[in-house]
């Protein structure tokens, strides 16, 4: 029986691959873990007791409703970062600004992190699985000086690392430091997260297209096309695709990784500059994606060689295996 290796231990293997980090990565991943242990703990307990489920009462910088959770997981993981020693500053998607840390030691810390702390929020009363994405640059302000919105406004082809947590039948966290991707799931006899899923790689073709269909007569006629070829019937072996949208990215993008598949959240007429935020869900998962050897794109560009002009800008998305991508692209065109 081959031995079961934790998170922590496989970070440490893999240190190598990062020798100006000299540990501070290893760090910043292992309170990511830390902090995703106590949300997937309080999303287990939500319905139990008491300010956990429902609405804040208050509206984020989307003007989209805060749930309780999304308050808790927020001022979780910005406890976490504050307090582990190398983030000099965070921006999430719960904040309207972002937060650079004082203090000498945060002030001398090397990087940054962009995080949605609880994607897929408005599922969490119908026990829904939801998830945390994350982002980790190394910052381009002097060390030894407070963050500074251009250390969260980089490109994500300047990401060092990112991932998501799912919370869904099982706790998972997946990630890629641009050498592949892993995915570890939470054993909680033991309270580790263990490696499951090494070396992933998103099938190059799938069966599955996920897609808010209601929208679909605001939509460009190139993207209508697509839908339509997915349900057709016709000589291909993987015709009729199946239509599968959960309506929490985490979930939706796991899916697609594991089963392949394609993810499409495009602009809209109501919508012409799409609705997921760059910086703190297409960025990190547009990584994933390409490390496993699939592709995201706006439908015009690579998503990774958008060069950010403010915190919480919003792409169309378009997301999944390779040839199911390639496939969409042509039609947009």
């Amino acid at each position: 029986m081959s031995k079961t290796m934790t998170l922590n231990e496989f970070i440490l293997d893999r240190q190598a691959e990062f020798p100006f980090a000299t540990g501070e990565l290893t760090r910043i991943l292992g309170d990511i873990a830390l902090a995703s242990k106590i949300v997937a703990r309080d999303v287990r307990r939500a319905g139990l007791i008491d300010n956990i489920l429902g609405a804040q009462g208050e509206t984020n910088i989307q003007g989209e409703e805060q749930q309780k959770l999304d308050v808790i997981a927020d001022n979780q993981f910005i406890k976490v970062f504050k307090h582990g020693g190398e983030i000099c500053g965070i921006a999430s998607e719960e904040n309207d600004d972002f937060v650079a840390f004082e203090g000498e030691q945060a002030m001398n810390g090397k990087y940054v992190v962009l995080f949605d702390p609880l994607d897929g929020s408005s599922n969490i009363d119908v026990n829904v699985s939801i998830g945390t994405i994350f982002s980790i640059y190394r910052r381009v302000s002097p060390v030894g000086t407070k963050a500074t919105l251009e250390d969260m406004l980089q490109k994500g082809t300047e990401q060092i690392a990112a991932g998501y947590v799912l919370y869904g039948s099982s706790t998972m966290l997946v990630y890629t430091t641009g050498c592949g991707v892993n995915g570890f799931t939470l054993d909680p006899s033991i309270g580790e997260f263990c490696l499951s899923h090494p070396d992933m790689k998103m099938p190059v073709d799938g069966r599955i297209y996920a897609m808010n269909e209601g929208n679909i007569k605001i939509c460009e006629q190139g993207l209508r096309d697509y839908i339509s070829y997915c349900q057709e019937a016709d000589a291909t072996p993987l015709h009729p695709y199946s239509g599968r949208y959960i309506g929490s990215l985490v979930a939706d993008f796991h899916r697609n990784l594991v089963k392949g598949g394609i993810y499409v959240y495009p602009d809209t007429t109501l919508h012409p500059e799409g609705k997921l935020r760059l910086l703190y869900e297409c960025n990190p998962l547009a990584f994933i994606a390409e490390q496993a050897g699939g592709q995201a794109t706006t439908g015009r560009m690579r998503v990774l060689e958008i060069k950010p002009e403010k915190l919480h800008q919003r792409v169309p998305y378009y997301t999944g295996s390779k040839n199911m991508m390639d496939k969409a692209m042509s039609l947009l065109k």
